[in-house]
């Protein structure tokens, strides 16, 4: 119990889930896990099937299309969904730039979130749609 009260009070402290309530977080705890990785792991790799969605806690990350730095993530970004929501292979790879902290759901957790936090769905399409805004005008200079 005392392993899921101190997650719960880490996860209020991600901007991602910070305005759920408490029974939500409680739902999400039970649906993550604590991931730990090194300078230099690979996280996603792209071309891959999406099995994890996660949020980085600490550290940074990049992202990856073919060799092409596109993105930097950091506490409180998140990476892996497009591959779990349209069950394609990955768009880019995530590679930790520092040791990082990451939370992350397998695809069944995932989907449990989806229906159980109403409010994450919105948030992620919202983090979808920044980036295909980037994106965009990325291609557009």
């Amino acid at each position: 119990m005392k392993r899921r009260n101190s997650t719960i009070e880490h996860l209020r402290g991600i901007p991602l889930f910070a305005e759920c309530s408490p029974n939500e977080l409680a739902l999400i705890a039970s649906n993550v896990n604590e991931h730990h990785a090194s300078s230099g792991d690979v996280l996603i790799r792209e071309g891959s099937s999406g099995r994890e969605f996660f949020v980085i806690v600490e550290g940074t990350a990049s992202v990856l299309v073919g060799a092409t730095p596109v993105a930097t993530l950091g506490p409180g970004d998140f990476a892996g969904e497009v591959a779990l929501l349209d069950h394609g292979v990955r768009t880019a790879s995530v590679v930790a730039v520092t040791d990082l902290v990451a939370e992350v759901s397998t695809q069944r957790e995932f989907a449990a979130l989806l229906v159980g936090v109403p409010g994450l769905a919105q948030k992620l399409l919202v983090g979808l749609a920044q980036r295909v805004r980037r994106a965009d005008l990325r291609l557009a200079s």
